[in-house]
């Protein structure tokens, strides 16, 4: 790869990861989690769950019989105390470099890998991610599907069993996007979606007074006819990478008394998820997990949510990162510096950044999370649909779009950093998020908002870093092609 050998430089690496530190801290995290539930999910959260049970697909209940209930992970002691993933102590047997990120103490990079060499690892190798500050939500009941096209653009009543999509919570009349979400049809009345944490309770807020409205207009008096539940003491691990596949597939339990249980991942597609067990050095097996083809970094990949057993995940979710990082060759933890790096190379919004409630799925270029059995007729009404629907159909009603950009030589562009049109000076926009991109030799790139016109790919255009204005040029996203597993 051109120019690799500089970017893997250590003193580089470095100065880029201190500079990290400085903007991550600030930064929410995203929700491309997309995850899907089958067990766990439907039975009432605290139950104790025995590490030893070999589920098999006709013991796995769909219908939950708890009522609504919001359960807050509240850290202890002053409110502002940063809060722990169960993998905290891990990571600090592996000298993380901890920050702030979104209301937790979360890793940056580890003492084995750089960021950069981090960023080059998940390329090319696998990497753990925890990702277990994201917030896990369950919907079920006769009226789960109906509430989720109120207050999403996401065409729920056509998503398949275990299939996901990635969409957004609308405001109502504006459009703008409360938080990015990804949501899975686990049951045939029940949902699994995941939002951010920074925004948890924003979000929580919104959820709820969304329901309570729903309720009322709907008639829905029957509090299981709308059951919500925010799935708290669960993990949730990103395995990303090229050898993900490998690294999981060796460790998956075969129950050869259940020969339905399809445990072959290689039919296990990108936005898929399914159940499934895997076996542990100690001999024990894991209850079922659910295991989602996704990620948040642009490479092939698995989401494993990680339920309580005893009402704590802890203990599971260690033995399971443990058993995942056995072969040091292939899997390594990583930080939210390669997620952060990956996940841009990837065309990936982070929200707070490059969306926020002032931006609309289609500015953001989130407008094909607008379903199409949702644009027209009955099924064209959703929050903020009258706004969204105009900008799909007339897109000069906008007034800004999201777009990618690719600057010459010299200090990144960062978020905040002005767009300006070259002829005139004028400023047509701002960056939402930059950095020079490992995957690409260090070419910098970025994404940001810029007014109506100006979106279009080949634009040349100015971008002001520090008292310089850098040429830049629109491109298409991603930078770096995906590699979303779709079948051979």
């Amino acid at each position: 790869m051109a120019g690799r050998s500089s970017v893997l430089c250590l003193d580089r690496c470095t100065r880029q990861a201190e500079c990290l530190v400085k903007r991550i801290k600030t930064r929410l995290p995203t929700s491309r989690a997309l995850c899907t539930t089958r067990n766990a999910w439907d039975q009432n959260i605290s139950r104790p769950q025995t590490t030893h049970a070999l589920l098999s697909r006709k013991n796995l209940p769909w219908r939950t019989t708890s009522t609504p209930v919001i359960q807050r992970r509240c850290a202890s002691g002053a409110q502002n105390e940063l809060q722990k993933t169960p993998l905290y102590d891990l990571h600090v047997s592996k000298k993380a470099k901890f920050v702030p990120f979104g209301g937790y103490s979360m890793p940056l990079y580890y003492d084995d890998l750089s960021h950069v060499e981090s960023h080059h690892w998940t390329r090319e190798k696998a990497s753990i991610f925890d990702v277990s500050h994201m917030v896990q939500h369950k919907l079920s009941g006769p009226s789960a599907e109906a509430f989720l096209m109120q207050i999403t653009p996401t065409a729920a009543n056509s998503l398949n069993p275990y299939q996901s999509t990635l969409s957004c919570l609308l405001e109502d009349p504006s459009g703008g996007i409360v938080d990015d979400t990804v949501i899975t049809r686990v049951g045939y009345q029940a949902f699994y979606f995941v939002t951010n944490a920074a925004c948890r309770e924003n979000d929580l807020t919104f959820i709820q007074a969304e329901m309570a409205k729903f309720r009322e207009t709907h008639e829905v008096t029957d509090e299981n006819d709308l059951d919500w539940m925010v799935l708290e003491k669960h993990s949730l691990l990103a395995l990303q990478g090229p050898k993900a596949v490998s690294a999981l597939q060796s460790l998956i339990f075969v129950d050869e008394e259940d020969p339905e249980m399809d445990t072959d991942l290689s039919h296990l597609h990108f936005s898929n998820a399914t159940y499934l067990q895997l076996k542990l050095p100690d001999g024990t097996n894991t209850p079922s997990l659910l295991v989602s083809r996704t990620g948040y970094t642009g490479e092939d990949g698995f989401e494993i949510s990680i339920p309580p057993e005893s009402g704590d995940s802890t203990e599971l979710a260690n033995k399971i990162a443990e058993a995942l990082l056995a072969d040091p060759s292939t899997v390594r933890l990583a930080g939210l510096a390669a997620r952060d790096s990956l996940r841009l190379e990837a065309g990936m919004c982070l929200y707070g950044h490059d969306i926020d409630i002032s931006t609309t799925p289609p500015e953001a270029g989130l407008g094909w999370t607008v379903s199409k059995e949702r644009r027209s007729g009955n099924a064209a009404n959703f929050n903020g649909s009258s706004k969204i629907l105009e900008q799909l159909a007339s897109p000069k009603t906008m007034q800004r779009r999201r777009v990618g950009l690719i600057a010459e030589k010299g200090a990144p562009a960062r978020e905040g950093a002005e767009i300006v049109d070259v002829e005139s000076g004028d400023v047509v926009g701002k960056v939402t998020s930059g950095l020079p991109s490992p995957s690409l030799g260090g070419t910098n790139i970025a994404m940001g908002l810029v007014k109506n016109g100006w979106h279009k790919k080949g634009t040349k255009l100015g971008i002001k870093v520090r008292k310089n204005v850098r040429q830049a040029e629109v491109v298409k996203m991603p930078f770096v092609e995906n590699k979303f597993y779709r079948g051979t």
